[in-house]
């Protein structure tokens, strides 16, 4: 039996793979967010992962995957900011012989990255998901553009840079909700973004 961990794309259901949906089609069994779930109206069994009933969901999904084929779909790229980190965690502490899958995804830094025309050999991307936010101030320093995934809305991050010492007047881009029809991105400095208004599904870019 397999576990497939299945990356969604940024968003569009234009950016879903054919692997992806033959991994779905295939599964018993699917697990995702309410969000993830809504591009895969074929999913068989699919059973909803919260916030607060994360690690509970996901163990699940490592156990039932002994005896059945299973997906847990990862928003973005399971192998960045994804499921595949506390998946192959709870299989390993599980002792669990499950064979794991991974059917990889368009990222939303990867269409940021794609819509401001920055090749990604002249970027550093950092994550703040699960990751101190203190450790971006040396990285944002070097003369490269960072491309962050943050943890929460862009404008309480630009706050904690400005906070910790960056210029409010560093240039920046917000790429708000990639792919969707109201996406959006707003080319501004780090103390406008501070005190502007975002939704969660943000990637911030500092140049």
């Amino acid at each position: 039996m397999v576990l497939y961990i299945v990356g969604t794309g940024p968003g569009s259901p234009d950016y879903i793979t054919p692997a992806a949906r033959n991994a779905v089609s295939s599964s018993s069994t699917v697990f995702g967010s309410r969000r993830a779930l809504e591009l895969f109206p074929e999913a068989s069994d699919p059973r909803v992962l919260e916030a607060g009933d994360m690690n509970e969901k996901l163990t699940l999904a490592a156990k039932l995957a002994v005896s059945r084929d299973v997906s847990v779909l990862s928003t973005g790229d399971p192998g960045f900011s994804g499921v595949l980190k506390p998946l192959k965690r709870i299989i390993s502490s599980l002792h669990l012989d499950v064979e794991i899958r991974v059917i990889p995804a368009v990222s939303s830094v990867q269409v940021c990255a794609a819509r401001l025309l920055i090749p990604w050999d002249d970027a550093d991307i950092v994550t703040f998901h699960g990751r101190e936010e203190g450790d971006i101030i040396e990285i944002m320093d070097n003369g490269r553009p960072t491309i962050i995934l943050p943890s929460r809305n862009p404008s309480e991050t630009a706050g904690f840079l400005i906070k910790n010492g960056a210029d409010p007047g560093r240039r920046v881009a917000v790429c708000e909700r990639l792919t969707y029809p109201d996406e959006r991105i707003v080319e501004s400095t780090l103390g406008k973004v501070r005190d502007g208004r975002f939704g969660y599904m943000c990637v911030l870019v500092i140049f």
